[in-house]
């Protein structure tokens, strides 16, 4: 097998600078301001102006007598609904109204216990120690009786276990869902006491 000789690529012709690859989404700005707004008309919202339907030249000239930016709140109705504001203030307060309504949706954490029918007083009470401490932590419980093949028959025993769990848990959290039966599996929920 022979071997090509080497040769070089021709060097790439010089047409200035690169342009950058405007592709990104961190960079496009979340809503539409000043010029850039392509409607005809707008509807004008907000505290310093007068609520009505302007020309876009005149919401233009509102907010440039008022040394602020014209911003396009709802850009779907019509005529697109728009606000006189200082634009960085604006993306600011947004930010921080995410920031506030990502800190009150919690995460709700589920923790299993399974027992078995025929649990004896040891492993109940280890189990039981488990889940005063996830009811502490603020996790929810579902405790549950998981019956084996024939051990159905003991169903009576599964729900008194469950009801004498949920007894033991009662200063620590309150019961959600009474004992239901769901296939094999016999289950109680109970979530923390607020504190």
């Amino acid at each position: 097998m022979e071997k090509k000789p080497f040769t070089p690529r021709p060097p790439r012709p010089n047409n200035g600078p690169r342009r950058p690859n405007n592709n990104n989404n961190k960079d496009k700005d979340p809503y539409v301001i000043n010029e850039h707004i392509r409607a005809r008309e707008v509807r004008l919202v907000g505290d310093n102006v007068e609520t009505g339907v302007y020309s876009i030249q005149e919401a233009l000239k509102i907010a440039d007598n008022l040394s602020l930016d014209l911003i396009e709140i709802s850009p779907t109705a019509q005529p697109p609904v728009c606000k006189i504001l200082d634009y960085q203030k604006f993306l600011y307060q947004q930010k921080k109204r995410q920031k506030e309504q990502k800190a009150k949706a919690t995460k709700v954490v589920v923790k299993e216990i399974r027992f078995g029918p025929q649990t004896d007083d040891h492993d109940y009470n280890f189990k039981l120690k488990h889940a005063i401490g996830f009811l502490q932590e603020g996790a929810k419980v579902k405790a549950y009786v998981f019956f084996k093949g024939r051990s159905i028959l003991f169903k009576e025993q599964g729900e008194v276990l469950l009801l004498r769990f949920a007894n033991d848990l009662e200063e620590y959290g309150k019961v959600d869902q009474m004992p239901v039966l769901e296939g094999k599996r016999m289950i109680i929920m109970l979530s923390p006491k607020k504190k």
